[in-house]
Formats: structure tokens, C-alpha cells, sequence
């Protein structure tokens, strides 16, 4: 089937955003992530297939068995379940109420803050994989923020907040390979250069980290987060807790799954961990962390006979929906791909050519194509190849523009629905992803604000 080819100029180009502005307005207005984003994958396969709808429809269930054919995409969702039954295991086993029942002994989450600041350093410290960031300090601060009476959706936007943009600045990791392999076509005498000099002008991601530690040490919340959470805490009151056991089927298991993560990429690099493999080595991590876990419990008599295996599989089952979300996600973002969606937001920022506002211009449109494809690296792919020559052919600093994209793809994952890592978020915080959505999106705005007025500055400078 031949894709439908836009050349009839904006009024058949912008029929491109239709598909993604079609699952973000259904998610908002019905909270039905499935449906916004089946109608969304319906709606981009019908214009691929020159508006039959029937053809569409088919498209549409092969986008979804293409989903497969990407190795890296399998890994992710498989890692997805199968966290979920480590998580379990942790849970279920009294690992994670030993953890917080020691550091609350010792004083080190004896407040809403040290327990808000628990999570908010681990999501800082575990750079390596969004992912895995992600998953480790939500399974760590969900116990302590019930206890500290802070909700869930705080702990959502902490790990969400961090996990991301620290990847985006401290590129010792996939983000930074991925970057570097985009950067180095274009000839400049060190690409690598040019990557780690986007640290200081990657200006949303230092807001946001900056706003994250500031709401930890104020307490202070705005927006929808004000609100969050506070029919949960009936909820809170009624679960059965988990006896306390040992704390160590909660953290050995963590240690290694994060220690395995970081080791396997170093080796799939040959050395290198920015050249290592990352979804591969996440699976891989999770699958050592799990067989740890596995013989910790089975040797501590943790569970009953066959109590390991059906927890296990309950906690696989708890994954489900939020790995068909992800589905759904990723088929979604490969069919805009193909439809040109991003291709079409990008053509707008090169029509900007002064170079004082192109920094500024670029981090907008790699925000929009993000929110509307749910994905920062997707955007990467199609925003970058188009920045360098920008900047080359202007005399920008390469840094500059190569940061605000970036940034930019950040913080359009932090305002999207449809955005891969705010569900992820979601599920690590045990929250409703809409309200983690919902409550972050504020937060995201104004740090988005402050960057694109900074961007001015920035690009001021630099043509003086």
C-alpha cells in the first residue's frame, strides 16, 4: 500500500496533526487512554491509505504486528511485564515495608521531605535508563509517601521529572549515543564536543530538575497537584499492609537490576557504555534481578509452595493494561512517522531563519512534535538531522540548537498523554496516569516558558 504523499501544500500538510491533536482531545475529555489512541492509530492509518477507511483499519493491525519487528520494542514491553512480577515480589514478599520501616528507624524519611527527597535522589543517581530511573525510585516512594500523607501524583511527577531530564544532561548513557550517532555526519572536529556541550544551554531540563528539588525542600505545590490525591488517602487506610520482613529482597534486587543495567551496556559497547545496547541490556538486567529475587525468597521460604510463581504471574497480569498503553504507543508513533507528522511540524521551524530566534523556535516545535507523537527520541530522529545544517549554514553554536532539541523533546514527553515515559511514570508511582498527566503539565508549562525566553536570550547572544 502506497502511503499518501502531502504536496497540496498546508491545508493537506496539517491533515498530518490530526491523528495525535485526535488521541490527545479523547484522552482529556474521556480519560480512555486505549481508545484515544486506537482512534488516533485508525485516523493516521485512513490518511496513509488515501482515506479508505477499510484499508485503514487493516493498516492499522499490521502497524500493530510491526510493533514486533523492531527487537528493541519487544525487549521494552517484555521488560514491562516483567518488572511487574518482580515488583510483586518485592511488594507481596514485606521487602518494600522492611526498606521504608528501616530508613524511617533510622531517620533517613522521617519527614514528608527526607521521604520526598528519597525518590528524587534515586531518580538523579540512576541515569543510565529512563526506565529503569523510573521504576526503582517509584517502587521506593510509594510506601513512603503513603506514609507521609503525600500523593501519589507527587511522586509521579518527582520520578518523571528527573529520570528524563538528567538522562538528557548527563549523556553517559543511550540518550547521549543515540545524540552523538544523529551529530556526527555533519563533520565537526568533535561531535562528542558537541554533544557535552549541550549541558549548560540544555536549559528546560535544569529548570525542571531545579523545580523538582525546589518542591522538595518547600513542600510547596501548584496547579492540579494541590488537589492530588486526596480522595486516595481512604484508599490508603483500607489496604491490608505487608508485614515487614527483610529488607533485602527489596534493595539486592534493585542493586542489581540498576548494577546490571549499567554493566551489560558497558559490555554490549565493548567497553564503551554509550555505545551498549540499552534495551537489551535492561532486559537482561531485569532478568538477573529477577532470578536474585528468586532465590533470596525461595531460600528464606518467603512465600508458600508455588506462592513465587502465582505472585509472580499476578504481577505480570497488574502490567498488562499499561503494556497494551505502550502498544498502542509505540504503533501509533511509527504509523506518524510514516504519515510525515513530524516531518511537517519541523518544515514550520525551518522557515525561521534568523538565527536569533532559531534556538528558540527549535525547542518549541521539538516540544509539539514530542506532545503530539509521545515520543522525545522519535523527535530526535527527524528534529536533529535538521538543526545541525541549521546551525552550520547560520553560524550557530551546534551545542546550542542540539540542546534546545533536546529539551525540547523533554518537555513535550512531560505534556503528552500519549508520551511513553509519563506512562511508565504512572505505573512505577501507582497512580492514574490522566492525573499524573494532568498535575505535571503545569509544572511543564512554566518551565517551558522560562526556556523559550531564555532561548531568546541566548540566541541574542551568540549573533552579537
Amino acid at each position: 500500500m502506497c502511503p499518501l504523499q502531502f504536496t497540496g501544500g498546508w491545508a493537506l500538510d496539517i491533515l498530518t496533526v490530526l491523528p495525535p491533536v485526535l488521541a490527545i482531545i479523547v484522552a482529556m475529555l474521556t480519560r480512555n487512554v486505549y481508545a484515544a489512541l486506537g482512534l488516533a492509530l485508525l485516523a493516521s492509518e485512513t490518511l496513509i491509505a488515501h482515506f479508505n477507511p477499510g484499508m485503514g483499519a487493516l493498516g492499522a493491525i499490521d502497524r500493530g504486528v510491526g510493533v514486533f519487528d523492531s527487537t528493541g520494542n519487544t525487549r521494552v514491553l517484555l521488560f514491562c511485564l516483567l518488572i511487574g512480577a518482580l515488583i510483586a515480589w518485592m511488594r507481596d514478599s514485606g521487602g518494600v515495608e522492611a526498606l521504608v520501616s528501616s530508613l524511617m528507624k533510622r531517620g533517613l524519611v522521617s519527614t514528608p521531605r527526607r521521604a520526598a527527597l528519597a525518590p528524587a535522589l534515586a531518580g538523579t543517581a540512576i541515569f543510565v535508563e529512563t526506565n529503569v530511573s523510573l521504576l526503582s525510585s517509584g517502587v521506593l516512594g510509594q510506601r513512603l509517601f503513603d506514609a507521609h500523607g503525600l500523593s501519589r501524583e507527587r511522586l509521579a511527577y518527582i520520578i518523571d521529572s528527573t529520570s528524563a531530564p538528567i538522562s538528557a544532561l548527563i549523556l553517559l548513557n543511550g540518550w547521549g549515543a543515540y545524540a552523538l550517532g544523529l551529530v556526527e555526519p555533519y563533520g565537526f572536529e568533535s561531535p562528542i564536543g558537541v554533544v557535552a556541550g549541550t549541558i549548560p544551554w540544555n536549559f528546560y531540563a535544569l529548570i525542571t530538575l531545579a523545580g523538582v528539588y525546589f518542591t522538595v525542600f518547600s513542600g510547596r505545590v501548584f496547579g492540579p497537584m494541590k488537589t492530588a490525591g486526596l480522595n486516595r488517602d481512604v484508599l490508603v487506610e483500607d489496604e491490608e499492609p505487608v508485614a515487614p520482613t527483610r529488607a533485602i529482597y527489596m534493595w539486592l534486587p534493585l542493586l542489581v537490576m540498576i548494577g546490571g543495567a549499567l554493566g551489560f551496556m558497558a559490555w554490549t559497547g565493548g567497553g564503551n557504555i554509550l555505545a551498549g545496547n540499552g534495551s537489551q541490556s535492561i532486559l537482561w538486567a531485569i532478568c538477573l534481578a529477577m532470578l536474585v529475587a528468586a532465590l533470596l525468597l525461595i531460600s528464606g521460604k518467603a512465600f508458600p509452595k508455588g506462592g513465587l510463581q502465582e505472585r509472580g504471574f499476578a504481577g505480570i497480569s497488574e502490567m498488562v493494561p499499561v503494556v497494551a498503553i505502550l502498544f498502542l504507543s509505540i504503533a501509533l508513533g511509527d504509523s506518524l512517522r510514516v504519515l510525515g507528522t513530524g516531518a511537517f511540524l519541523s518544515s514550520v521551524a525551518a522557515q525561521f531563519v534568523s538565527p536569533i530566534v532559531i534556538p528558540a523556535v527549535l525547542f518549541v516545535v521539538a516540544g509539539v512534535t514530542a506532545f503530539m507523537t509521545g515520543t522525545s527520541w522519535g523527535t530526535y530522529g527527524i528534529m536533529i538531522p535538521i538543526a545541525m545544517p541549521l546551525a552550520l549554514a547560520l553560524g550557530i553554536p551546534p551545542s546550542l540548537v542540539l540542546a534546545a532539541v533536546l529539551g525540547g523533546g523533554v518537555f513535550g514527553d512531560h505534556c503528552s498523554p500519549i508520551s511513553d515515559t509519563t506512562i511508565i511514570a504512572s505505573l512505577a508511582a501507582g497512580c492514574d496516569h490522566i492525573d499524573h498527566v494532568r498535575t505535571q503539565m503545569p509544572y511543564a508549562l512554566v518551565g517551558g516558558g522560562i526556556a523559550v525566553v531564555m532561548y531568546l536570550v541566548a540566541g541574542l547572544v551568540v549573533s552579537l
